[in-house]
């Protein structure tokens, strides 16, 4: 039996390498020239880093028990971080409770109120009470408006923009537990990177997934399905079609949408459209010095064209880039909006114009090297009643599983649910390839006449 799954980034490697396991085929189609989907990499100070920001937290079991089954415990590095948040022209630090009560732009009693809301957060037990509920009617129920007014609300309008206000409940209390949940002893919160980065991870799973004698195709996108009497036989590509008896998609919902759309019926395709994403810009500065010993940095202020600071050096030390002091400057933006479709150095230029506003002391000679990153499809709108947008993993054609980011949900996206979710449609593929193959029947002796003949 063979499969084919569309996309290499952790949720299709994942299902490839869950299916080879279990003795199925797999051709991994990716149409990037790299492995690792929104966790790829390029080059720095002789290794490589992620084009997008990514750590996980100590909380994340999924991709934790995949480096233990991979055998690589010993390359998970465990650091305690450093958060805060810009307000007001000025920096705070937000790493432990008692940052918390020492900050100043809120009333002594608002800050035991953001304190008490996190607390609050982490023991809700059933988030689908909180699925007909926006996030700010929520956290204004939780602590209050004037905190929301300072710390949530230019949180979720700068991730979100105009569709701040219908951003689910869920999605907000998911943030909070995921972070709440990786803090130590002292409060401080510790988070985890694979040494190498995640592309070393990713490599990882290529080189298990080859050795099985399967294949990983890179530069060769899937530009159609074939499919016979509803049933899924083979995957286009431009070099002609690949044979499968099954195949996983682990593309953005509006992609795979595009490819299935002649064969299923129109209100299906309509209902993979109903999810809207937003695209990402990331900018990455190579630095000769730090900018402070802030890992990440919340930017609550609208007039900024980032939402967040990090300093990935302040997580994973610049002694593994050669010295080099890396900054990464996101923005979750339209597709259509102008700084996503700038020229790359237009939007250095931009971004750091507005970086020299928060560190008055930063200067564009400390700039060693720049680069501009875009994803078209970097975050799904988690909207109310979100659950019922998700479509199933079985599509309607027969043997085509769906694997995507916009599936994960209660959870976000993320490294760790991408993991999960690949392994679980793995698992399913292959079980229901396993009942289609007949048993074959039991080998005669050379001297007993067949059925036919005797």
């Amino acid at each position: 039996m063979h499969a084919v799954v569309i996309g290499a980034g952790f949720a299709g490697l994942s299902a490839a390498w869950e299916l080879t396991r279990r003795g199925v085929g797999v051709t991994v189609l990716e149409a990037d020239g790299e492995i690792g989907g929104l966790a790829g990499s390029f080059p720095v100070g002789g290794t490589r880093l992620e084009k997008f920001y990514h750590h996980w937290f100590t909380s994340d079991v999924h991709v934790t028990e995949l480096v233990r089954e991979l055998g690589r415990e010993d390359q998970v590095l465990y650091r305690t971080t450093r958060t805060g948040m810009y307000f007001a022209h000025s920096r705070f630090r937000l790493s432990s409770p008692a940052d918390v009560l020492r900050f100043t732009p809120l009333r002594p009693l608002d800050r035991i109120r953001l304190g008490w809301l996190a607390l609050r957060a982490r023991r809700v037990q059933d988030w689908r009470a909180l699925e007909s509920m926006t996030a700010e009617e929520w956290l204004i129920r939780l602590g209050g408006r004037e905190v929301f007014r300072v710390v949530w609300q230019p949180l979720l309008e700068g991730k979100f923009g105009d569709f701040s206000s219908e951003i689910s409940a869920v999605w907000f209390w998911n943030k909070l537990k995921l972070r709440g949940g990786s803090r130590g002893k002292g409060g401080a919160e510790v988070l985890a990177y694979y040494r190498g980065g995640f592309a070393a991870l990713a490599e990882e799973m290529a080189g298990a997934i080859r050795a099985s004698g399967s294949r990983i195709q890179l530069d060769s996108p899937a530009t159609g399905l074939r499919v016979h009497q509803g049933k899924v036989t083979g995957v286009c590509t431009a070099a002609g079609t690949i044979p499968a008896d099954a195949v996983v998609a682990t593309p953005a919902l509006p992609i795979v949408a595009d490819m299935i759309e002649p064969h299923v019926a129109t209100d299906y395709v309509a209902g993979l459209r109903r999810v809207q994403y937003l695209a990402n810009l990331c900018v990455v500065l190579e630095l000769d010095r730090s900018l402070s010993d802030t890992y990440w940095l919340n930017v609550n202020d609208p007039g900024f064209p980032f939402v967040a600071v990090i300093e990935h050096t302040n997580f994973e030390p610049p002694e593994t880039y050669a010295g080099r002091h890396l900054v990464y400057l996101s923005k979750y933006l339209p597709e259509s909006a102008e700084l996503y479709r700038m020229a790359d150095a237009e939007a250095v230029a931009f971004c750091v114009h507005h970086l020299q506003r928060m560190f008055p002391q930063f200067s564009g000679d400390w700039i060693l090297a720049a680069h501009v990153w875009r994803a078209r499809y970097a975050q799904p709108v988690v909207v109310r009643h979100y659950g019922a947008l998700i479509p199933p993993v079985q599509t309607p054609i027969e043997g085509l599983y769906l694997s995507t980011m916009a599936q994960v949900y209660p959870e976000d996206r993320g490294t760790n649910y991408a993991i999960r979710e690949g392994r679980k449609v793995g698992r399913q593929v292959a079980e229901a390839l396993t009942a289609l193959t007949p048993l074959k029947p039991p080998a005669l002796p050379a001297d007993t006449p067949s059925p036919a003949t005797g």
